[in-house]
């Protein structure tokens, strides 16, 4: 029951939004006018179904005529799917020998899709089909706004292109397959052309008052979307890198905003920024975390700044990892903490409530301590952009102290070319390939590639010069003799260390096997989401699509390696005991 439900609110969208789709005005069926006769496998076309119709005829010999049915889609992807709430289906409609799809997508992550290859898309001139929105509702009670496409059929039963762009701008080729159409009459009982026209009469549901049902729902979801666009231009509002003394106020709003949906209220969360997973995703405890913003400092601080993660987990195990060596290490000054980017200490503040320091905020609260002596250690992988940034921002307050030093990043002098390296580079390589084998369960690095196991090591990248810094940790990789080991980034900068280019590396080297883990001080966004995630774009998955036999993610950061907070330590000391 609760399916034909369902199928019954799927075509009254679908004609709702006729004017956009290709449907006719009277809500009837009509295939979208794309110049696609609808053909079978064996190409035959015009035949004419039991209705007298001009329709299509199936491999199976069952007629097509024009009409709504279900059918099957299937697609060579995993991450191109209709959604589970559709069991693989979607609803095709024939007009005049032309057909068309309409399929409910996972999410709003699919932007456009063509029906052609990724190359042709790109092409001036290409008529994308864009998407429409629809709430789905899953057996756990949530729900979701996601969208839908009406997608020109070709033939039944046979292989076609339809090529797909995501929200990272990038466009992937897929093979779909329409097949085993069924009438709408006999998934439906009844006039299925009347059900479809969004007429209430059709089921005659009225509320207890004897109001119209399909009304009351209308202005409830209405009541609905408004509650959490509210919520969401809130979330918008405090998603930015500029902090002012409003700031905290708005994200306590924020909070307090979220907490009054209903959990249906909260599936439909959607702005700019903002998504349900702002305050909904769980990334652990935060209470496991120490903010280390309080005050009684004395005369000597050691500041650890750090760009910072809302993945509570992992602050915990990488940032704080780190602040926890260097207060070992160092036990007469007082380690505090900082975090460059306001975004994500927003966040923090208005999903857990835990406050951590700006760069600015740690500054002004070490000169009211009376700090006198202050060391600065960046967990920044190298001297890069943010690096640059640090220290600009510090110059601007060290007339307050008797001194301030800014010790090294992790990788220590950048160099002059890829092929300068240093013993920073060189601990870092040799503790990250450590754990890594470790966790794959091979004795050595040797074992793994006996088994035809490489190891891609996935940093962000960089615009700034200092980029030559991933193809030193290459060129550390090989004077290693780690010939299985590889060097990528999110952002493909430098260009060799992009997706398609690692893949291509790893395969002419002949390994079959692939484990991914995380060249960043810290397992947050970038490795739970562009390195492991769901989305077809995330290296799990291009690598998976590129056929290698067996494919793992690693979510583990740099800063939870003993070896890695030793490093911090020891670049600290340089500065402490001068």
């Amino acid at each position: 029951m609760k399916k034909t439900i369902a199928l019954l609110m799927t075509l009254t969208l679908i004609t709702a939004t006729a004017a956009g789709c290709g449907y006719g005005s009277s809500g009837a069926p009509a295939a979208a006018d794309t110049g696609v006769t609808a053909q079978t496998e064996a190409g035959e076309t015009g035949k004419t179904g039991e209705s007298g119709q001009e329709g299509t005829t199936a491999e199976n010999g069952a007629p097509i005529a024009d009409g709504m049915y279900q059918a099957d889609f299937n697609t060579d992807g995993s991450m191109f799917h209709v959604n589970e709430t559709k069991d693989g289906k979607g609803i095709l409609i024939v007009s005049g020998g032309k057909m068309t799809i309409h399929v409910v997508m996972p999410s709003k992550n699919t932007v456009n899709l063509f029906c052609g290859t990724a190359e042709d898309a790109q092409k001036e001139g290409a008529e994308l089909l864009n998407p429409m929105t629809e709430e789905v509702t899953y057996s756990d009670g949530t729900s979701e706004e996601v969208n839908t496409f009406d997608i020109p059929v070709p033939y039944l039963d046979k292989e076609f292109d339809v090529a797909l762009i995501g929200t990272k701008g990038k466009w992937y080729d897929h093979k779909v397959i329409v097949s085993n159409p069924v009438s709408l009459d006999e998934v439906i009982p009844g006039d299925s052309s009347e059900t479809a026209s969004g007429d209430p009469a059709a089921d005659g549901k009225k509320t207890e008052d004897g109001t119209d049902s399909e009304a009351a729902a209308k202005s409830a979801g209405e009541e609905d979307l408004k509650a959490a666009k509210a919520v969401a231009d809130k979330i918008d509002a405090i998603y930015v890198q500029q902090w002012t003394e409003e700031t905290d106020q708005m994200c306590e709003e924020a909070k307090a905003a979220w907490d009054a949906l209903t959990d249906e209220q909260k599936a439909l969360v959607e702005g700019e920024f903002a998504d349900p997973d702002y305050f909904g995703a769980d990334t652990g405890n935060a209470s496991e975390d120490d903010p280390l913003n309080g005050n009684d400092i004395g005369e000597k601080e050691l500041l650890v700044v750090s760009f910072g993660t809302s993945f509570n987990n992992s602050r915990a195990a990488d940032i704080g990892g780190i602040e926890k060596a260097l207060q070992e290490a160092y036990p007469d000054w007082s380690v505090r903490r900082a975090f460059t980017a306001q975004i994500i200490l927003n966040h923090v503040l208005a999903r857990d409530g835990e406050k951590i320091d700006n760069v600015e905020q740690a500054l002004e609260r070490a000169a009211a301590n009376g700090v006198k002596q202050l060391v600065i250690q960046p967990t920044h992988l190298m001297h890069g952009a943010e690096y640059d940034e640090l220290a600009k921002a510090v110059e601007d307050f060290s007339s307050m102290f008797e001194s301030v030093k800014i010790a090294e990043p992790l990788l220590g002098a950048v160099g002059a070319d890829a092929a300068e390296v240093n013993a920073d580079k060189e601990a870092v390589a040799k503790a990250i390939t450590e754990a890594a084998v470790a966790e794959a369960g091979y004795d050595s690095l040797d074992a793994a590639k006996e088994d035809g196991t490489a190891f891609v090591f996935l940093g962000h990248g960089t615009s700034h010069t200092a980029k030559v810094t991933y193809d030193q940790m290459q060129t550390q990789m090989e004077q290693l003799g780690y010939e299985n080991a590889f060097i990528g980034t999110v952002e493909g900068e430098p260009e060799d260390t992009a997706c398609d280019a690692v893949i291509e590396k790893v395969k002419a080297a002949r390994y079959n096997k692939v484990v991914l883990r995380p060249l960043m001080v810290v397992a947050g966004d970038h490795a739970n989401n562009d390195m492991a995630g769901e989305e077809e774009d995330s290296w799990l998955n291009m690598f998976k699509a590129a056929g290698f036999e067996k494919v793992d993610a690693q979510i583990a950061g740099m800063g939870s390696i003993p070896a890695v907070q030793q490093i911090y330590v020891e670049h600290a000391g340089a500065v402490v005991d001068n």
